[in-house]
């Protein structure tokens, strides 16, 4: 009997992978050279060539600019961040964000797998950490997809620290790597400092997984909002049109910080709604990032 996560893949594959293979190895280029460089033998010099490259011995000897010239491994490492933290479950049943984040992460270990490429994954939440070791195959992708089908209750009583789930990012990934972080940058900490730290080092690019109930508040007179992190509620009148004004203030303020913060540390960061569809979604996340690298 197949497992909930193969079910899950199945589907992807069907609706998502297939309209999507391809596009995403085009739309990356990776800004250093791959983790093999094999030396395979001496050119003349030409103009425009890379001056970093000359041979000195070889230029003395024949008294002509020469080139070493290198064969490059392009396999590139993926690691997968995986938010797992209890603001990841807001959403209606079944299209919830860790919904959406399950999907995105068994699309994306598809897809960078079957170009070649070691996918691994970590999965975080306050105070627990999981490690999927880098691989290629389609069962290392299911094994993703299974860790995620653990995935325990939401835990409350701690916000989401964003700067440690970088940082944690930052020590596995010893080696150059494009890290993918998925998710809804709710939470704490100096993160934009991490993630400096981490872009300066990595290729990084964020998708930001988000749901109505993170932007809107309903009209619904006296209802009781509940952190997602912390488990703290409180009754309002969603009605009171100074609370609302403060409200979407707050979520403005929120959206500002998130795009400062990226633009400053060089990462771009592409909006996944939970009612989007996913295929649709990535396309554009290609498409944007084609033109990003243009």
């Amino acid at each position: 009997m197949a497992t909930a996560p193969e079910k899950l893949l199945l589907r992807l594959e069907w609706k998502v992978v297939r309209r999507l293979d391809g596009r995403l190895q085009g739309a990356h280029r990776t800004t250093y050279r791959g983790s093999g460089i094999d030396f395979t033998g001496l050119r003349a010099y030409s103009e425009g060539d890379d001056a970093r490259h000359i041979d000195w011995n070889v230029t003395a000897r024949l008294d002509e600019p020469h080139l070493r010239v290198f064969t490059e491994d392009r396999e590139l490492t993926v690691w997968l961040v995986l938010d797992r933290s209890a603001s990841m479950t807001a959403g209606r049943p079944g299209r919830g964000k860790h919904d959406v984040l399950a999907e995105l992460a068994l699309v994306l270990a598809r897809l960078f797998g079957r170009g070649g490429n070691r996918v691994g994954a970590l999965l975080f939440d306050t105070g627990m950490l999981r490690v999927v070791p880098p691989g290629t195959s389609r069962r290392h992708a299911l094994r993703i997809g299974a860790e995620l089908d653990r995935t325990s209750a939401a835990h409350g009583g701690a916000t989401t620290d964003l700067a440690e789930m970088l940082d944690a990012a930052g020590r596995l990934a010893r080696r150059r790597a494009l890290i993918v972080v998925l998710s809804d940058f709710i939470g704490e900490g100096d993160w934009e400092r991490s993630l400096q730290r981490l872009a300066r080092r990595h290729e990084v690019v964020a998708l930001r997984i988000v749901d109505t109930a993170d932007d809107v508040l309903p009209e619904a007179g006296l209802i009781v909002v509940e952190d997602a992190e912390t488990g703290e509620q409180l009754v309002v009148d969603s009605a009171d049109p100074l609370l609302r004004v403060r409200f979407h203030a707050a979520v403005d303020a929120r959206d500002a910080r998130l795009t400062a913060g990226m633009r400053r540390a060089g990462v771009p960061v592409h909006r996944v709604d939970t009612d989007r569809d996913l295929a649709e979604a990535l396309v554009e996340v290609v498409a944007r990032t084609r033109d990003r690298s243009s």
